[in-house]
């Protein structure tokens, strides 16, 4: 399994992934879930997946073809050269509905399930940062005000802070800071999400991606944050009033 989420606020956006694969206990493996675009000056974008591999794998090889074959016709749309970030989900729905319609049913006949979903975060030169959830049918939602964030795969765990900080007005430093904890809360309380980490920051109206990184187990900035949030559960915890005289 995985974890995956996604932040839309005014100043911009923040994405970060786990890397775990687990096909049971025996068969656990790391691969990477956050793929990075970039027209530099023109466009940013992140896609973060989740579900079967062999069903994302598809439609990321799918998506890195079109964009191969553009440099020899420039006809050839993807999702560097589309209009809009809308149709840059369209064209990621239309993968993954390819993808679902070629192998669903042999994987289905194997045991396996083959649900996928894909998180798009990105902004393009003239348009609004935006943030897509693509269903394993193609269809997708938009986040808005109201939702500014989306989970894929494992999100319980770590769906309580991001409640209680993200708005649309929260500072993109506030926003890193409370998906590293939401991942940190999912890390601590499930063992099919694991380290390495790659987030992904790309601030309104730069078309560039302010940081792209991946975070490894030793990483003491993460140490630190999750330190200083158990340090501060534990200790409003103990302020809380006692219930029994």
């Amino acid at each position: 399994m995985t974890y995956c989420v996604a932040v839309r606020v005014d100043q911009g956006l923040v994405m970060l992934s786990d890397t775990r694969t687990n096909a049971g206990m025996d068969n656990i493996a790391r691969f990477r879930k956050s793929f990075t675009y970039i027209n530099p000056g023109e466009r940013a974008i992140t896609l973060l997946c989740s579900g079967n591999l062999s069903i994302t794998q598809g439609v990321k090889a799918m998506l890195s073809r079109a964009i191969k074959d553009s440099e020899l016709d420039p006809e050839v749309e993807t999702i560097l050269n589309c209009p809009t970030m809308h149709r840059v989900a369209q064209i990621v729905g239309d993968a993954m509905k390819v993808m679902q319609g070629r192998y669903r049913s042999t994987i289905e006949m194997q045991g396996s399930g083959a649900d996928a979903s894909i998180l798009i975060a990105g902004q393009r030169c003239g348009g609004k940062p935006r943030l897509y959830l693509v269903y394993s049918a193609g269809n997708f939602i938009e986040a808005t005000a109201d939702t500014p964030f989306f989970q894929i795969g494992e999100h319980k765990y770590g769906k309580p802070i991001l409640d209680r900080i993200i708005k649309p007005e929260t500072s993109l430093e506030d926003a890193v800071k409370a998906v590293l904890v939401s991942m940190d809360s999912t890390l601590r309380s499930n063992l099919s999400v694991g380290m390495p980490l790659d987030l992904t920051v790309i601030e309104r109206d730069a078309f560039d991606f302010r940081v792209r990184t991946r975070i490894e187990a030793d990483d003491e900035q993460f140490a630190m944050i999750s330190h200083a949030w158990s340090a501060a559960l534990r200790k409003g915890f103990e302020d809380l009033p006692n219930v029994l005289d």
